[in-house]
């Protein structure tokens, strides 16, 4: 167990300051839309099988578990660079190192053409790329019946022209960041707990990672318009449709094309039952703020230096409350007050806010039992329109400000992501097969074997093959096994499983969710002790502040 890192008092007012300044950033202040009110401290009494009474879930996108932790935790540290510096007794993980660099299977099949590589450290210069190939067909297609060679062919994309290594071929999907860009990341890694077993619930992109965070089913969409040939949707074998692309939430005043609606029901619905106080909260929500640059509504955007450029900040297909009827805001109205945050009498918000009402609720003493939170999109990794550098800089500030905060104690932030973005990643685990237009795993229309789980109508059904990628899965908390890693098997799921063994005495959400045999994240705590020390780290290097 580590030691308890003390702070000189003029260092830890320091920190409290930047911290507590830094929370809004660009971001519009909170107290000019939402009225305040004086706001009692937490609830604690409220029942839970563990220590923790508040959970919050960072949910990142697109990235895989080699692409981010291929080579833990070894860091080849070049001159110019935030070092990375291994602990003792670091665990080994399941990566790269294990004869992957070499001889890749990805660089020997000539099927991969110009674009056959091996995996390749992408330097911190090089934190913007293209995104990936992320679909849910061609992410199979990429695993080829599980040897795991095809991903240039079939998911690598590329980002620049003139050159001839892999940085300028489809042999980008091999590349790979170590502790010297996403040093925030390995660094918790080496202070909490880190699993290199966890999975993408499904093949495919955002919005299926998302359902699945938050139901564990992508079955039961209703499209608008009416349309059946989506390649986003296939028919489920049982008279349905499955989602298994990103199309935008109908009813959304910020949604574009064609959309869709989710039936049956989600975690919200389960904690509303019990009157479990909890939120999602998302960059550029509010659309009555204004960002810096004058932009406001459903067009807030936001500039990054890596990027190059501004980035819209709300992204509709992020938002996965926002397909059920039961959860959604459709129109963004705004919580009643920073008191009624995460409550049942929130007005017409409905759970759903801004990512600065988190900063403000909790500032307040108001601190919702579960909290989903998802950056600005300029901050959320996902390639292309973000970068390892920008989410870093995201969650630190978050994880430094709620270390920050008295209920520190009994809070578990977990960093979890949506989807790989079709990153090579050498790890396939198939639990669930479909034989939808769609699949392509195992051959045409055929991916994984055995009897599928059943959809919302209590029926075996298609499109929900899974598990797909592996992706990183953390757990920062006092009560975090320190430079641990854990080899559990688990998917996204098994955030929604630890909020219903945890607040809803294991109830589920059933109608065929992958919640059902989900794997645990407990091992990943020590529910004990709460020694673990806490780890305040520098926005811009990753590094610890010392």
């Amino acid at each position: 167990m580590l030691v308890r890192r003390q702070f000189p008092l003029a260092t830890a007012l320091a920190l409290c300051l930047s911290v507590s300044l830094g929370a809004y950033g660009d971001e519009a202040d909170v107290t000019s839309s939402v009225a305040t009110a004086s706001v009692p401290r937490p609830q604690d009494g409220v029942q839970t099988a563990t220590p923790i009474k508040h959970l919050v879930v960072i949910f990142g996108e697109n990235v895989s578990f080699d692409h981010y932790f291929g080579t833990y935790p070894n860091a080849l540290n070049p001159a110019g660079e935030p070092t990375f510096s291994t602990l003792p007794n670091t665990r080994r993980i399941n990566g790269l190192l294990d004869g992957l660099l070499r001889s890749n299977p990805n660089s020997t099949n000539a099927a991969n053409g110009s674009g056959a590589a091996d995996p390749f450290r992408l330097d911190r210069s090089q934190a913007l790329t293209a995104s990936q190939d992320h679909a849910y067909k061609p992410e199979q297609l990429a695993f080829d019946n599980g040897a795991m060679d095809l991903f240039p062919k079939y998911t690598g994309r590329t980002s620049a022209t003139g050159g001839s290594s892999a940085l300028y071929t489809k042999g980008l999907v091999m590349g790979y960041y170590d502790g010297n860009t996403v040093t925030a990341l390995w660094n918790y890694a080496q202070h909490f707990a880190l699993n290199d077993n966890s999975f993408d619930t499904t093949f495919g992109p955002s919005t299926p990672g998302a359902l699945n965070l938050i139901s564990g089913q992508t079955n039961g969409a209703t499209v608008a318009p009416a349309n059946t040939t989506n390649r986003n949707i296939v028919s489920d074998g049982a008279g349905g449709l499955t989602v298994v692309g990103d199309l935008d939430p109908t009813g959304d005043v910020c949604s574009k094309g064609t959309t869709i609606g989710m039936q049956g029901k989600n975690v919200g619905d389960l904690l509303n039952a019990k009157n479990i106080s909890w939120g999602w909260f998302e960059g550029g929500f509010d659309l009555g703020a204004r960002n810096a640059n004058g932009t406001t509504g459903c067009a807030r955007s936001s500039y990054s230096s890596v990027v190059q450029g501004y980035k819209v900040d709300y992204v509709p297909h992020h938002q996965p409350f926002q397909y059920y009827a039961s959860t959604a805001n459709p129109n963004h109205e705004r919580p009643a007050s920073v008191a009624a945050i995460g409550t049942s009498s929130d007005g017409g918000a409905n759970h759903q806010y801004d990512i600065d009402d988190f900063y403000a609720a909790v500032s307040a003493g108001n601190f919702p039992a579960v909290n989903f939170l998802k950056a600005p999109a300029y901050q959320d990794a996902h390639a292309g329109n973000s970068d390892p550098l920008d989410e870093q800089a995201f969650v630190t500030k978050v994880i430094n400000f709620l270390q920050q905060q008295d209920d520190w104690k009994s809070t578990a932030v977990v960093l979890a992501y949506d989807d790989s973005d079709g990153w090579y990643d050498h790890v396939s685990h198939v639990v669930n097969g479909s034989t939808s237009t769609q699949d392509a795993l195992n051959g045409p229309n055929t991916c994984g074997r055995g009897t599928p789980l059943d959809g919302l109508t209590g029926v075996p059904v298609q499109g929900r093959c899974g598990y797909g990628p592996r992706l990183p899965l953390l757990v920062v908390s006092p009560y975090a096994k320190a430079n641990y890693v854990d080899h559990t098997l688990t998917d996204q799921t098994s955030v929604l499983r630890f909020i219903e063994d945890n607040w809803l005495n294991g109830a589920r959400v059933g109608q065929g969710s992958f919640d059902v045999m989900a794997g645990t994240i407990n091992n990943m705590f020590d529910f004990g002790s709460a020694e673990n020390s806490k780890l305040f780290l520098d926005a811009v290097t990753g590094q610890p502040l010392r």
